[in-house]
């Protein structure tokens, strides 16, 4: 988090000089290409790309890989829950029937189901670089700006912006909540009490949360009030550079993957590729 309190990292890199909204644009037309699909080739070459993507916008490791790890955990969960109440669920979309292990005498796991776990893996995780491209390079003080420029209504963007300012609070805000509690000796480290025991404080941070969150919203609520806010139709907007070259040739691309994804989804649908 830097001192903005924002995601936003400050880096030398064409992903950082491109406007918001057709950063904006970018992350549209991308989750429209991956949702149209369901083959796992595809899935690698984007995760590819957008590991070239991301190392071209010079973000340090340490700011994107907690990212990647989270969504692996997520999915290996969301596959865990997917073997566990439709274990042969892939077989029903191939046709195939490989019988690979039994759980519990009862539950037969296909290999089919498997490879469609991992390919539904890979799809999450396709989105990820572009997500974090979105979030990590573009300045809030811009973000607004950019999305109006897009058509859509100031006030919408504003709500957009604050949001997208208000989660490194949160963060913070939970850290100081669970420092709080663990000077009053409530246990939220490994070794101090039982994992079923710290789940059940970290519920005891919801409600503090909660109370804090409602606060600071009714301050910002006053606050924009007492500036007029959503007075008038429109606004000008400080922060607001003309779109160079390069964004055309970014807002293109994007137009581009965008109807080429929403053509493939009409057309075809995400039909599941299986290779044997």
């Amino acid at each position: 988090m830097t001192k903005s309190g924002s995601l936003y990292i400050e880096r030398d890199s064409v992903f950082h000089r491109l406007d918001g909204s057709i950063k904006l644009l970018m992350l549209v037309g991308w989750t429209a290409f991956v949702f149209a699909f369901m083959d796992i080739r595809v899935f690698a070459a984007i995760i590819v790309l957008g590991l070239v993507m991301l190392k071209i916008s010079k973000l340090p490791n340490k700011a994107i890989w907690p990212f990647f790890v989270f969504i692996i955990v997520f999915t290996i969960f969301n596959s865990a829950f997917l073997v566990a109440v439709t274990p042969s669920y892939g077989s029903k979309l191939t046709g195939t029937y490989t019988e690979l292990f039994t759980l519990f005498g009862v539950y037969t796991v296909t290999f089919e189901t498997l490879f469609y776990c991992l390919t539904l893996t890979l799809k999450y995780i396709s989105i990820l670089p572009i997500t974090i491209l979105f979030i990590f390079t573009t300045h809030p003080s811009h973000f607004a700006g950019s999305i109006n420029r897009l058509g859509i209504s100031y006030k919408v963007s504003y709500a957009v912006s604050i949001a997208f300012r208000y989660i490194p609070d949160v963060k913070a805000e939970v850290e100081h909540i669970i420092h709080a509690q663990e000077a009053r000796g409530v246990a939220f480290q490994k070794g101090d009490a039982s994992a079923f025991t710290r789940l059940k404080n970290y519920g005891t941070v919801m409600i503090p949360l909660l109370m804090s969150s409602l606060s600071r919203i009714e301050a910002v609520s006053n606050a924009m009030d007492l500036r007029g806010f959503g007075k008038s139709k429109k606004r000008t907007w400080y922060h607001r550079e003309p779109l160079s070259v390069v964004d055309f040739i970014f807002a293109a691309l994007s137009i581009a993957v965008l109807l080429a994804g929403i053509s493939i989804k009409a057309s075809i649908g995400a039909i599941f590729w299986y290779p044997f």
